[in-house]
């Protein structure tokens, strides 16, 4: 049964204070003001008294206005239905089409029992060489794109979007602009891959409890279709700001901060997040590729650096490109030596040789004379930025291990490499 209160005791920003008994954490209510009915969701119990953050903002309520519990924590429909569809922070339609409200299922959930799971053992192909050569994206990795404003960081997730090999893609954006929203739409709608897709986006117009809830609803619809056999990629903008709105409604309850005005809690906050990623032993797999922006580049900052004790590694994208330095897979091992049988070498190869390059650069960047070695590094590291590291590269695995034994013989000898001597009789070109 539902329990109605007519009195509110305080209203303090977007939340509301009402002394009620017998509700739970996360429970929604329903708000009834002159202007008409709003959900809120409760954040705080202290005694008898529980905090609800209002959907819609404060503004229009009064202490006189009706507060029904509905007796469930925030729900989300389930089905079929809902591939190539747009979808708010709350679940309502953006796109314009209908309500869905069959099979609800509660967002929010546990992380997957350990005992379901298995060792990462597929990887997810992208098409992007400085991914699928060297930083292998697993299937049930979960990883961060650190990144700082102004990089693509969003139109790489679209082109990863459009190009993994998987079943289905759950995008979640937070505190988007309305025209990146819109780039995403138009851009999977124009790449043929929003019918595989569904997209939960909360703009920076939109409440701030709508912020924290798409990262739920995402993963709470992804884990469904994972556990009907769908290899998942979950792919949320940005978790900056959902950190941010965290800490806009710990200031609201007047929450001690942590480090930089955070809540204390920011990194059990995120790893519940993102550890649902997983690979059913007896279904599907759920990945997760995560965007977070670092305020001045700053690897420190809470929300970077508590990410990096959660993910497996991470994507740093920087000067329009993924990074071969900063970037990291820690499970690619699983996986790059059944690629093919010259991955690991050729991608350790070119890494090597690629931070030769970078020194001959600062050599040649100080005025010191160039030796022959020197200036076959230059070109060897021009090539390797056109054709590795250009966002704008997209070919299959097996066409990019070719094209780095073609970059290696244009420029150097095969004793040069230091590639195993029955690698280079395999696959150097010039020598089949």
């Amino acid at each position: 049964m539902n329990k109605i209160y007519s009195r509110i005791e305080s209203i303090v920003g977007n939340v509301i204070a009402v002394k009620a008994q017998d509700v739970a954490y996360g429970e929604l209510a329903q708000v009834k003001t002159r202007y008409g009915m709003s959900l809120a969701e409760t954040i705080r119990l202290d005694k008898e008294m529980v905090f609800l953050q209002v959907f819609a903002g404060g503004r229009g309520i009064s202490t006189g206005d009706e507060v029904r519990f509905l007796g469930h924590p925030m729900q989300v429909s389930f089905s079929d239905n809902l591939l190539g569809r747009i979808f708010d922070g709350a679940g309502e339609p953006r796109d314009g089409g209908p309500m869905l409200s069959d099979n609800l299922i509660t967002i929010a959930g546990p992380s997957v029992n350990p005992y379901k799971r298995i060792v990462p053992r597929e990887m997810i192909r992208t098409g992007i060489p400085m991914i699928d050569v060297f930083n292998t994206l697993v299937k049930s990795q979960k990883l961060p794109i650190f990144s700082v404003s102004g990089e693509p960081y969003n139109q790489l997730l679209a082109r990863i979007a459009m190009q993994a090999e998987v079943d289905l893609i759950v995008l979640g954006g937070m505190g988007l602009k309305y025209d990146d929203y819109l780039f995403f739409r138009d851009s999977l709608e124009q790449g043929g891959a929003l019918s595989k897709t569904i997209m939960f986006v909360h703009t920076a117009a939109d409440p701030i409890v709508e912020c924290l809830m798409v990262p739920d609803i995402s993963l709470a619809v992804a884990e469904r279709f994972a556990l009907k056999g769908k290899n998942v990629l979950v792919l949320l903008t940005d978790m900056t700001n959902f950190a941010d709105a965290l800490k806009e409604i710990a200031i609201t309850q007047e929450q001690v901060p942590s480090n930089r005005g955070y809540p204390g809690d920011l990194y059990s906050q995120l790893a519940a997040r993102y550890e649902k990623a997983v690979d059913f032993s007896d279904a599907g797999s759920i990945t997760i590729l995560a965007v977070t922006t670092m305020p001045g580049d700053d690897v420190t900052h809470p929300v970077p650096d508590n990410t990096g004790y959660i993910t497996e590694g991470q994507f740093y994208l920087h000067g329009g490109h993924i990074e071969p330095f900063g970037s990291l897979s820690r499970l690619k091992q699983m996986v790059n030596g059944k690629t093919r049988e010259d991955h690991r070498s050729i991608m350790d190869a070119m890494i090597k040789l690629y931070a030769a390059y970078r020194d001959t650069l600062e050599k040649k960047s100080m005025g010191f004379q160039m030796s022959v070695w020197d200036r076959k590094l230059l070109k060897y590291g021009e090539l390797f930025e056109q054709r590795m590291m250009d966002l704008s590269v997209n070919i299959p695995l097996e066409k990019a291990l070719d094209q780095c034994w073609e970059t290696l013989a244009e420029c150097f000898e095969p004793r040069e490499t230091g590639l195993r001597s029955d690698l280079i009789q395999k696959f150097w070109v010039g020598r089949k």
